[in-house]
């Protein structure tokens, strides 16, 4: 379709292309002079078929001189075929190619990335995108690993799937590297370690399995990594404690296990920090989490955490947001009520059954939702000590006990004091019962 030969001709000189369904089929570029948008039998046909619905007196040609490009006509849209590719692989010049919205149906309309041919590009390319093209099947072609001077990669929201070929990793120079949103599966590439310029790492949601390379600890320039909402498993890697540069780590929704490695607490610029949904175990107070000056963001919910919770957490100054939801921490949280006041709803610990708050901070409108307070427990162990306490000192009053109690009931002031002893003794008795001493 000559759609595509207008739109490339009038960028050419540019170096840079960008395709997407507004502009291929609704007509954000000029047509140029000498080229028209699409063949001239395409444009009769077309019209002839409207005119057979509204009447000879209808006009396309001077009301919708370009359907596909800056006079599109309503209901009427151009889709995009692997025909095109022989010509994007003709622009040698090329930096920039983006796809975003448009490969739609990945049932009727399937378009897969070409395998061949990358290597014309290889010179000039330092960017390619396929965002949000669910009719964008396949895999990632090997021959991806020819663009030697690609900077960013990202491929985000398609329907690709298969493994990520080994020779990403030869792309020394990438700085940014999505693969999120699509269903990629297999392990993650171990030689990803060599991408020592890397920026930006992101892999979520996808189908990703087995343990995270020691090798990223090799990735010093990296600032994000999230590898969240797969199938990772196994321990957390020690080499974490390398990633100097590094703000954003976030490995939810994944299989990992075996506590919380004491790599973490040497990220010292991390002020991202979310493990949630995994069961990793543990008892926080294993880490320094003081060391962590720059955090902002704590999300270790549902982690299967026990013991109590760290006072060192109040050290960290920045933090705004702490989520230790369904875990198994136990004891009293002992942070201050400037603490809580800071965070405010931001700082979730419900489901933790042994948890409690301090009563003092039960005015507060901070404390954390779905924690008791403690005084509950504490009222009734200390209710409990002292019936011992009196049971076994013989610590009984009994003339300022009974003395107005026997005659409420009907008897003289000076009963029979065995008896008096007696019915007192029985009723301590029956109350230590119901304390369930």
């Amino acid at each position: 379709m000559k759609c595509i030969k207008s739109m490339i001709t009038s960028i050419i000189y540019t170096m840079f292309i960008i395709l997407s369904m507004n502009e291929v089929c609704y007509g954000q570029e000029e047509p140029s002079s000498d080229v028209t948008p699409m063949e001239k039998q395409e444009l009769e046909a077309l019209y002839s078929t409207i005119q057979g619905f509204v009447g000879d007196s209808w006009n396309g040609s001077s009301l919708y001189p370009d359907p596909c490009g800056w006079s599109p006509i309503q209901g009427v849209s151009c889709d995009i075929f692997n025909g095109f590719w022989p010509e994007l692989f003709s622009l040698k010049y090329l930096k920039v190619l983006s796809f975003f919205n448009c490969f739609q149906s990945p049932n009727s309309l399937p378009v897969s990335i070409p395998t061949g041919n990358w290597e014309k590009l290889c010179e000039n390319l330092e960017t390619i995108e396929f965002r949000s093209n669910p009719g964008l099947i396949g895999s990632i072609p090997s021959s991806f690993g020819v663009l030697k001077n690609l900077e960013s990669m990202v491929l985000l929201e398609n329907g690709l799937s298969g493994r990520i070929p080994l020779e990403i990793g030869k792309l020394v120079k990438l700085k940014r590297l999505v693969l999120s949103g699509n269903n990629f599966s297999g392990s993650v590439p171990d030689n990803f370690g060599g991408l020592r310029d890397l920026l930006i790492l992101d892999l979520s949601r996808n189908s990703l399995s087995g343990k995270l390379p020691s090798t990223f600890g090799n990735m010093i320039s990296i600032l994000k990594i999230d590898v969240s909402h797969n199938f990772l498993e196994g321990m957390l890697i020690n080499e974490f404690s390398s990633l100097k540069n590094l703000t954003l780590l976030d490995l939810r929704n994944n299989r990992f296990c075996c506590g919380l490695v004491s790599s973490l607490q040497e990220m010292y610029s991390l002020e991202e920090l979310v493990l949630s949904n995994n069961p990793l175990g543990g008892d926080m107070r294993n880490l320094k989490w003081g060391n962590l000056k720059n955090l902002v963001i704590l999300e270790l919910s549902n982690m299967e955490l026990r013991g109590q919770i760290p006072e060192s957490l109040f050290e960290l100054k920045k933090l705004r947001f702490l989520g230790l939801n369904d875990n198994n921490l136990t004891g009293e949280i002992q942070f201050s009520k400037g603490f809580f006041g800071k965070l405010g709803r931001r700082f979730g610990a419900w489901s933790n059954p042994k948890l409690c708050v301090p009563v003092a901070l039960m005015s507060s409108n901070n404390v954390p939702f779905g924690v008791k307070p403690c005084h509950q427990q504490q009222e009734v162990h200390l209710v409990k000590a002292n019936a011992r306490k009196q049971i076994l000192n013989g610590d009984i009053n009994m003339k300022n006990n009974t003395s107005n109690f026997i005659p409420s009931m009907g008897f003289s002031t000076s009963a029979n004091s065995c008896f008096s002893s007696i019915f007192i003794i029985f009723g301590l008795l029956f109350n230590l019962c119901n304390l369930g001493v």
